[in-house]
């Protein structure tokens, strides 16, 4: 690092909700910092989504610093282009510092105990470092895919749009969380015959007992639960999102009906070997697992109901619409009348760049509410970094300002005048 390197006391690595999170509280603070972006402000959400996307959660739990919901409809769900227009509100509110278009490309501790901090457009030296940048970075395609015929057309579920930019004919999904779940709901309703592979994805009902089954939980103070606090601990950080949609309104996904509407189930996607898709034995299993859990949830919602003494609509529990015959391990490709895959598997992070003593040996952080033991370093954005909705509109705000209180305590106000020219 040369002595022509820029200082900033606070670098923020990535421009999404967490990272403009964390520079409003450091604004608030009179704290200087600057964000870096690779490409543009919130951009994800305009670029990775597709067209009929919408929240999974109703309008009333996007809380962004300084910036609540305050449309006309709390209890809906916002679609893709008011989710874009919501953050982009967001960005005029917090005027962040932030450089787009600057990619950070290696962070490390220096001998002076600052870090050095290398982009696109030169270097720089900061006494704290923030990675916001989060958890989806490298999309996850699996080697199986190098074999089937380039004939098909293979896409992750990252650039997905519609189905109209898929060529005719029956399309694979592969993997049933909550993209694959309500990619393969995209197509089926516009008509096209879709094979979905069915993982282990848990789910959940849109609406029980009257109300929607997020507002039940809020009350119940399901989303206060901290990780430490959470049966699984840690674990629950690996966990595969509930499916469920909010499109049209808000409703459940049942794949069971999609099935009795036409949708081909499998278990989950092994292999392609001598031109024939092999499926695990794990359909059943997978379908009941996901029922169990959906009910479970309510279960836990009459107990409240009952506990309080609420009046609340009487609701019977989930019963099977449909059940999976003699169970179909192999699939021959060329007459299946597939023409193209879409890969809803998830991604890998990549904190390759960041070189500091905050891993585990998955490669995972280890931090506490996204304070790591290493002096200065940061993590914002995560799934369940202290609470649900971490990795949400709902609560990166507050997991923002715990991160600026820790860096105000190390860095102290005095010595930092606030400035944000860029």
């Amino acid at each position: 690092m040369t002595s022509t390197s820029r200082h900033v006391p606070v670098a923020i690595v990535g421009g999404g909700q967490a990272g403009l999170s964390v520079s409003y509280h450091l604004k608030q603070r009179g704290i200087e910092h600057l964000v870096f972006e690779k490409e543009s402000a919130a951009h994800t959400w305009s670029t990775q989504r597709w067209d009929t996307f919408c929240l999974v959660t109703p309008n009333w739990q996007c809380d962004l610093p300084g910036h609540p919901y305050d449309g006309p409809d709390p209890h809906g769900f916002m679609k893709k282009d008011e989710i874009v227009a919501y953050l982009k509100g967001f960005v005029a509110k917090v005027n962040p510092p932030i450089r787009e278009g600057v990619a950070v490309t290696r962070v490390e501790r220096r001998e002076d105990g600052l870090f050095s901090v290398r982009t696109s457009d030169g270097d720089y030296t900061a006494s704290e470092v923030v990675v916001a940048s989060g958890g989806y970075h490298t999309p996850i395609i699996p080697r199986m895919a190098e074999k089937l015929p380039g004939s098909v057309t293979q896409i992750h579920s990252n650039q997905y749009r519609n189905p109209a930019q898929l060529p005719a004919g029956a399309v694979l999904v592969v993997g049933s969380g909550q993209s694959g779940a309500q990619i393969a709901e995209d197509l089926h309703l516009a008509g096209r015959t879709v094979h979905l592979a069915v993982g282990d994805a848990p789910r959940c009902a849109r609406f029980y007992r009257g109300r929607d089954v997020v507002t039940w939980l809020a009350d119940m103070g399901y989303y206060e639960m901290t990780v430490d606090n959470h049966p699984l601990r840690d674990g629950v950080r690996d966990n595969t999102n509930h499916y469920v949609t909010g499109r049209d309104g808000g409703r459940d996904i049942d794949l069971r009906r999609f099935a009795r509407e036409g949708m081909k189930l499998y278990g989950a996607l092994d292999d392609y070997h001598d031109g024939t898709l092999r499926f695990r034995d794990n359909l059943k299993r997978s379908l009941d697992g996901a029922d169990r859990t959906y009910n479970g949830i309510n279960a836990a919602i009459d107990k409240y109901i009952a506990e309080n003494d609420i009046q609340a609509p009487v609701q019977e529990p989930y019963t099977s619409v449909w059940e999976p015959g003699e169970p179909v391990t192999g699939l021959i490709l060329a007459g299946s009348g597939i023409t193209s895959i879409i890969w809803c598997i998830g991604f890998t992070p990549d904190f390759r760049w960041l070189d500091a003593s905050v891993f585990n040996g998955a490669g995972s952080p280890k931090h506490k509410r996204g304070v790591t033991k290493e002096d200065g370093v940061y993590f914002i954005g995560l799934p369940w970094l202290h609470t649900w909705g971490s990795g949400r509109f709902g609560a990166v705000g507050r997991d923002a300002e715990f991160v600026a209180q820790a860096i105000q305590k190390r860095l102290g106000t005095e010595r930092f005048a606030l400035k944000f020219a860029v």
